[in-house]
């Protein structure tokens, strides 16, 4: 189309305008793209969670294997014995935590009871000086909107029932998705990589290495920074006397998992313990340590534990946590961070001037040595053992 002077009627507009109707199509795009993804990631949430648990899992354990294999173990060998181990190290644990909290519960339930009681004589002379009627009005309140609840109760206990199914459906695909990465994953990956075009595999390979390792290091400083967290507050907790020390402990060190925010709402359960228990001035010297914890990760733990390779911004992991959580819930803000921390050391070898710069970083035993043939209709290229 051209205006009376013959030129195009895309001359007419003003430049400004042009470029601002430009960008605004391509982010919409963008957009789109980002709104499909996320609602197919809703849709398979079933199948991409367990297979992101297990990813991360193969993180902590490959590095395990590959030793036992440089050793002389063969790989089917060594993937057996450091899975037999880590589950009995795991199960070991959670027995152990369970049966301390077992043990401990009916002294908190007495304690608790006992700090109810002062409660209630609190209100009634204290400085509020409520009767005892409009306090057991109260108790009555809330039990008889348990009991018209009922039905809501029960449908949500029917509602748990088919969760752990779902938990034990997902335990066993994770299981059963570990043991293929574990024993083959860099020929799953290669598999995988066949669909990029011939001209970008291999950098797209060593990018998917490169962030590979940079998860295996992740794991290893959360595992690190989540003991210490478990270590310091649980310490405190047995020192003040806190009731189930261990088990809040190990609360602690699961929370921790979740950077920023999992270990620090983990610890505020200590928190109420303590209160309950304890009264306010041990809660508060609990609250004091679970924070002074907090701030020793913060500046002295991760940045040392991690460095810059799996670096990230305290504004990128909170949102990132925030997004996993919206879209998947607990496990979702588990796996939102190693996801971006991944994401951020692939791209970034990927818009990398020099691909082979970041070879360096892969950790391979013998670079002309590939693990296994390289395709016929591409030169030779060096592989990591890792998925």
């Amino acid at each position: 189309m051209a205006t009376e002077r013959g030129q195009p009627a895309s001359a007419s507009v003003h430049p400004v305008v042009r470029v601002t109707a430009e960008w605004t199509w391509r982010l919409l795009v963008i957009f789109a793209g980002l709104l499909t993804l996320g609602y197919i990631v809703t849709r398979l949430d079933t199948v991409l969670i367990p297979v992101g648990l297990a990813l991360l899992a193969s993180a902590l354990l490959v590095p395990l294997v590959d030793w036992l294999q440089d050793k002389g173990v063969p790989r089917s060998a060594s993937v057996v014995v450091v899975l037999v181990a880590s589950i009995g190290v795991v199960a070991g644990i959670m027995t152990f935590v369970v049966e301390q909290f077992v043990a401990g519960l009916p002294g908190l339930t007495d304690q608790f009871e006992a700090s109810v009681d002062q409660i209630q004589n609190w209100f009634t002379s204290g400085p509020f000086h409520f009767s005892e009627d409009q306090i057991h009005q109260a108790g009555d309140s809330v039990v008889k909107s348990i009991q018209d609840n009922r039905e809501q109760l029960t449908s949500g206990a029917l509602t748990t029932a088919t969760v752990i199914g779902e938990i034990f459906t997902g335990a066993l695909l994770t299981l059963f998705t570990l043991i293929f990465f574990l024993y083959g994953g860099s020929q799953i990956w290669e598999f995988v990589t066949r669909l990029v075009p011939a001209a970008s595999r291999r950098r797209v390979r060593l990018a998917g290495s490169q962030g590979f390792g940079s998860l295996i290091g992740y794991v290893r400083a959360t595992v690190a920074v989540a003991a210490a967290d478990a270590v310091g507050i649980g310490a405190g907790l047995a020192i003040l006397g806190v009731p189930l020390a261990l088990p809040l402990a190990s609360l602690v060190f699961i929370g921790a998992f979740i950077p920023i925010v999992g270990a620090f709402l983990t610890g505020f359960l200590a928190v109420l313990v303590a209160l309950v228990t304890k009264g306010f001035l041990t809660s508060l010297i609990v609250l004091g340590i679970i924070i002074g914890v907090m701030q020793l990760e913060a500046h002295v733990l991760q940045p040392l534990l991690l460095g810059r390779a799996v670096r990230l911004h305290p504004l990128a992991v909170v949102l990132a946590i925030t997004t996993g959580i919206v879209l998947a819930g607990i496990v979702g803000g588990l796996l939102a961070v190693p996801i971006v921390a991944v994401l951020n050391t692939a791209v970034r070898s990927l818009l990398s001037g020099d691909p082979d710069a970041t070879y360096d970083a892969l950790e391979v035993d013998d670079p002309a040595v590939p693990l296994y043939p390289a395709e016929p209709d591409e030169p030779d290229e060096p592989h990591d053992r890792r998925p």
